[in-house]
């Protein structure tokens, strides 16, 4: 990799994306005494404690150009930012992640061939281009099974739990007719993300994994330290380094695990990846000395890493809709630390903030290979 030079502070740092991840980003930098610059299509959550915003399309092509020549690196809150706007900002600046990575994570065939490519395991799969390929899908992974677009969904939505022929015909129509794959329904003990950040020499860290619940197809908790057994761990790493290696990845990587029960082929498969910093990471604003967002702040930056040993045991639990009204409750209990996002509706499934609560340390693993 080429050596990137420091960024000093004072510098700007781009950010695709206006949501919450970009603000908690745009907060670190500011720890650290640098700028962030916000390019989103609509004002959020981000654009209250940036330094500076521009809200243009992503089809702005002349906007984004002065947005890239205006800062000094850029990245992203969110990994389905246009890849023809990313291209273009990748002429006047360096971005972090690169647009490789967005490529893999924003499709999902394209994110489970690459996986397959690695050699890495992943639940049966097959592509869907238009109603004649159902029958073939169904062969492969055959039911229960979960049909997903291609492109665009996240937290639930854009996807379908079939479990017959029947119901794979219906679910196709009602979500569109869009290419899609259909991914097998794996019987797994429990869901972890590890959440790897490399800098840009190439030094790889670990947060200990967190094991992560949904409620309505979307995450409910994450704790630290996980029940994952300790001989997993390893492999869990090794996964995640190898993906970050083969992106040339620079910042804070997710990648979403299935645990499997003892005596499987594959004792770890891999769901997915997200290039960027995670919800399931949350928790290491409060837990851990330097959380994600500042290590994948320090990352882009060209900076050194941050240590990302936790001090104490965790449970970060998501805000959703009118979960965040409770907030007065929520600031005086004990122990707890409540994170609210600022946004201004609480709508059904929205994210509109976090608390997390502490707990005395207990056991945790290494975290740095």
């Amino acid at each position: 990799m080429t050596d990137v030079s420091a960024l000093k502070p004072g510098s700007t740092i781009g950010i695709f994306g206006s949501g919450q991840l970009g603000r908690m980003l745009t907060t670190s930098a500011a720890e650290l005494g640098l700028k962030t610059h916000i390019y989103s299509d609509v004002t959020g959550p981000a654009c209250d404690v940036a330094a500076e915003n521009t809200i243009a399309s992503y089809t702005d092509f002349e906007a984004i150009k002065s947005f890239a020549k205006s800062v000094d690196v850029i990245t992203f809150e969110f990994e389905n930012v246009p890849l023809d706007a990313v291209k273009v900002a990748a002429d006047y600046a360096r971005l972090s992640p690169d647009v490789r990575a967005l490529e893999v994570a924003q499709d999902r065939f394209i994110e489970k061939s690459f996986m397959a490519e690695l050699g890495i395991p992943v639940a049966p799969f097959a592509n869907i281009e238009s109603k004649s390929d159902l029958a073939v899908a169904e062969k492969i992974t055959g039911f229960p099974a979960f049909l997903k677009t291609r492109r665009l969904g996240y937290d639930g939505k854009g996807q379908a739990r079939v479990t017959t022929p029947q119901d794979l015909q219906h679910a196709y129509v009602e979500l569109g007719e869009p290419a899609a794959v259909l991914e097998g329904h794996m019987h797994f003990e429990q869901e972890v993300s590890v959440l790897a950040v490399r800098g840009s020499d190439g030094a790889v860290a670990f947060y200990d994994l967190p094991q992560n619940t949904h409620k309505n197809g979307i995450l409910n908790t994450s704790r630290v330290p996980s029940t994952v057994p300790a001989d997993v761990i390893p492999g869990a790493h090794d996964i995640a380094h190898k993906i970050a290696d083969a992106l040339n990845y620079v910042g804070l990587l997710a990648v979403e695990l299935f645990v499997m029960p003892e005596g499987a082929a594959n004792r770890l498969l891999v769901n997915e990846i997200a290039p960027r910093v995670h919800n399931s990471g949350h928790w290491t604003q409060d837990a851990c000395q330097v959380s994600q967002f500042e290590n994948h702040i320090r990352a882009v930056a060209g900076w050194p890493l941050g240590a990302t040993d936790r001090h104490s045991a965790a449970v970060m639990t998501n805000l959703i809709g009118q979960d965040a009204n409770d907030w007065a409750r929520l600031a005086a209990q004990p122990g707890a630390s409540l994170h609210l996002y600022g946004k201004r509706q609480a709508r059904p499934g929205r994210k509109m903030g976090h608390i997390t609560e502490i707990f005395p340390r207990t056991p945790q693993t290494k975290a740095k290979t």
